[in-house]
């Protein structure tokens, strides 16, 4: 119990690196903030736009965050998946999405949805889709 506590009582407060950060970013000028703003909604306005483009595909717009949960015409994400990097190339490339069954606690959620991040930079993005766009095309579990 006292090991327990022990663990407990440390987590309460945030380690040192942390308050680091937290002390920096206060310092930080707002031009920075609405500069990682702007690049952000760039990347998002690529992978959504170039989505809601593609034959059978839907994705909403995300309001807070870096990722988007996008409806492919496939008939399953994950093998969709796993085909992509296993089996498909475009121009010596593929992409590498993630199933979104992974983040529905209700069987048979998300089969046909996939969640892509837009870390990249714009230009690897576009890449990315136009990629992404041609796997549709050709994945024997295509739906449309």
């Amino acid at each position: 119990m006292a090991t327990a506590i022990k663990f407990a009582q440390a987590r309460l407060s945030p380690p040192t690196f942390g308050q680091v950060a937290a002390e920096a970013a206060i310092d930080t000028p707002p031009e920075y903030f609405t500069g990682v703003m702007e690049e952000y909604i760039a990347r998002r306005n690529v992978v959504v736009q170039s989505i809601n483009q593609m034959k059978g595909a839907y994705c909403p717009n995300p309001s807070g965050a870096f990722y988007v949960v996008a409806k492919l015409p496939v008939d399953d994400s994950d093998t969709f998946c796993k085909w992509l990097l296993e089996d498909f190339d475009f121009q010596g490339q593929t992409v590498m999405l993630a199933p979104a069954t992974g983040f529905y606690a209700t069987p048979g959620k998300g089969l046909n949805e996939v969640r892509i991040s837009y870390v990249l930079n714009v230009e690897d993005l576009k890449n990315a889709m136009q990629c992404l766009e041609e796997a549709l095309k050709v994945y024997p579990g295509k739906t449309v």
